[in-house]
């Protein structure tokens, strides 16, 4: 488990249900929040289970069996081969994502990576080439799969040709930037490499512009300590449209769903759109003061 990410909790809840009050306890209070405005089973996802947690604490591994129904908990990560048929990789450290899912990868298990799955196109790459069947990697940010972050038709319409967007997240570059990457990059489709690009860092604030090879020019900011909500804006010849990100539950129960259906029963490779993605977190995640 990484420092300040409760997806084991909230991930493992979404296939198994939970126990209310020890979910309360669980130091993430969003995840209560938004779990207790579902209805159970109903709202869940109920063609698979999470059945075994590893984490570097027991007794951490321990309380979240116990507030995301969780029937195993195991000593060691390997143990879980054999007795399971995918893997959730549910921390957001991207500097140990290679060294966790390594086992799990050999032994041709699908696995969600959570988000960013890299820092680094070549450390994404190091990933891939453990893969031992396209598809078996799944990677993103759940907010790829936000309804309220994907422009409908008729959006479309009142914009017209998408010359630019915006992206700004809270918290930092490595972390939370994805949240805006995948949502602009599920709306705009491919855009072949990006052409230029500069940088900005100030204290815990980064600033990335880039095109891309189609054009399209954006915009992305990681604001640090400061208080935003996630939001992304289109900008066209006829108009724009701002989104803004607001139903957790949905996307991680959406993205949880495409990993079982991708990934677990039908593998589908996502290779390049998670090259894509990680192209553009590298541009902020290293030490990129000039424009390039």
């Amino acid at each position: 488990m990484s420092k300040g990410n409760g997806h084991p909790y909230s991930w493992s809840a979404i296939f198994n249900g939970y126990d209310m009050e020890a979910m309360q306890q669980c130091g993430f209070p969003v995840i209560p929040d938004y779990l207790s405005k579902q209805r159970y089973p109903e709202d869940f996802i109920s063609n698979a289970q999470v059945s075994h947690i590893w984490t570097q604490s027991l007794e951490q591994s321990k309380h979240i069996a116990k507030a995301s129904r969780i029937e195993h908990v195991v000593a060691r990560p390997e143990e879980m081969i054999g007795q399971i048929d995918g893997v959730l990789l549910a921390r957001d450290d991207a500097e140990n994502h290679l060294e966790f899912a390594r086992p799990f990868l050999k032994a041709g298990l699908p696995v969600y990576i959570d988000k960013p799955m890299a820092l680094s196109v070549s450390d994404a790459e190091a990933l891939f080439a453990l893969e031992q069947y396209p598809g078996q990697i799944f990677s993103c940010s759940a907010l790829r799969f936000a309804s309220e972050l994907l422009l409908s038709d008729q959006d479309r319409i009142d914009i017209g040709e998408i010359s630019h967007v915006t992206g700004l997240v809270p918290n930092s570059w490595d972390k939370y930037i994805i949240h805006a990457i995948d949502p602009i990059l599920e709306n705009l489709g491919p855009q072949g490499n990006i052409e230029k690009y500069s940088c900005i860092k100030s204290q815990d604030r980064t600033a990335v512009s880039l095109r891309w090879e189609s054009g399209v020019t954006c915009n992305l900011t990681s604001l640090g300590a400061l208080p935003t909500g996630i939001e992304i804006q289109f900008f066209g010849r006829a108009g724009s449209k701002k989104l803004v990100f607001r139903d957790s539950f949905s996307a991680f129960k959406k993205a949880l769903v495409r990993f079982v259906d991708d990934s677990v029963e039908h593998p589908k490779s996502h290779r390049d759109r998670i090259m894509a993605a990680i192209d553009v977190v590298e541009k902020g995640a290293l030490n990129n003061y000039e424009s390039k």
